[in-house]
């Protein structure tokens, strides 16, 4: 599922025009971009949990060379799920 076939289920499940669904989730995503910018958890409960995990620098290999480098140390976005989502799943 793409941006736009999202953009109809909410409009068609919310009972929303696509224009203001687009706009509530543009705005959703940006509110959930800003918190882990700003370092904070995101849980939605029944859903699941946004949060950051920061990866150590780490010693890798060029695989077109075989020459040692050095992969730097980064901050990454995590989602869990949470356990009415892992239900539905399976």
């Amino acid at each position: 599922m793409n941006k736009t076939e999202l953009v109809e289920k909410i409009a068609a499940g919310a009972g929303l025009s696509k224009v203001d669904a687009k706009k509530a989730l543009d705005a959703t995503v940006d509110a959930i971009k800003d918190a882990l910018i700003a370092g904070d958890k995101i849980a939605l409960v029944g859903f699941g949990t946004f949060s950051i995990s920061e990866r150590p620098a780490r010693e890798g290999i060029n695989p077109a060379t075989k020459e040692k480098i050095t992969i730097a140390a980064k901050k990454v976005a995590k989602f869990k799920a949470g356990a009415e989502l892992a239900d539905a799943l399976n």
